[in-house]
């Protein structure tokens, strides 16, 4: 469903962002990019999301071309950043009702898919509230129930847990495992090790914009001859970042 073959990104010709970096992620499968702050975790999700080209390389999504075939992918991909702003003056129900006209979603099916979203992430008893009120982790639940509202085969979550409250954050690692189950194909960043833990069937280890290391939690503790996933990443991120 996501397939990224030898990706390059240069800002500059002195400073190389992400270096060669591929790897594919399968229906039903979740996939998380594990790394430190400026690894290039964003720069990679905002190139599979479409917001960003790479410099060089393919990246194909559902088999379709990202150099090409955007407003095809785009139907197929939900993208959710913690640096997305939603309108502070609207209300779930209006942006939800918004982004469902975007996505030519008929009324019926688009209220159905609402009353559901909502039920799911508490969301109801804020629907006509201003986004301007409401609690980060609200406006969090907010987002994805927007970021989802087509119900696209590939999910694209930059940090989906960052600075949300204990339960926030398992309301949407549990939404998370049960659209794996449905066939999603799912790819997350993060730098959490009990997120990558918990929801990842694959984790790429990614270093100075490079992955240095890729597999299950087990293979990569097996890999860096050491106890715990926690312990693996810090031996295998001290082996290859260079100061």
């Amino acid at each position: 469903m996501i397939k990224l073959t030898d990706v390059h990104k240069s800002y500059t010709k002195e400073h190389e962002t992400i270096k060669g970096v591929s790897f594919e992620v399968r229906e039903g499968e979740i996939f998380g990019l594990l790394g430190p702050n400026g690894a290039g975790k964003t720069t990679l999700m905002q190139m599979i999301s479409t917001l960003m080209k790479p410099t060089s390389g393919k990246i194909e999504i559902d088999g379709l071309s990202s150099d090409k075939d955007l407003l095809e992918i785009h139907r197929k991909i939900g993208f959710l950043t913690n640096e997305i702003k939603l309108d502070p003056l609207s209300t779930p129900n209006n942006l939800f009702n918004f982004f469902a006209e975007l996505y030519d979603i008929p009324k019926e099916e688009m209220r159905e898919r609402r009353d559901i979203s909502f039920a799911r992430f508490g969301i109801s008893p804020f629907a006509d509230k201003r986004i301007t009120e409401l609690s980060t982790g609200m406006k969090q639940k907010i987002s994805i129930a927007i970021s989802l509202i087509h119900n696209p085969p590939v999910i694209i979550f930059d940090e989906p847990t960052n600075g949300l409250d204990i339960l926030t954050s398992k309301q949407v690692t549990d939404y998370l495992l049960e659209l794996k189950e449905k066939g999603h194909a799912i790819i997350l960043s993060t730098h959490i090790f009990s997120v990558a833990e918990e929801l990842c069937d694959e984790i790429a280890i990614l270093v100075d914009g490079k992955i240095v290391a890729q597999g299950n939690v087990d293979e990569l503790i097996k890999q860096a001859e050491v106890d715990t996933f926690e312990q693996a990443f810090f031996k295998i991120y001290v082996e290859n970042h260079v100061e």
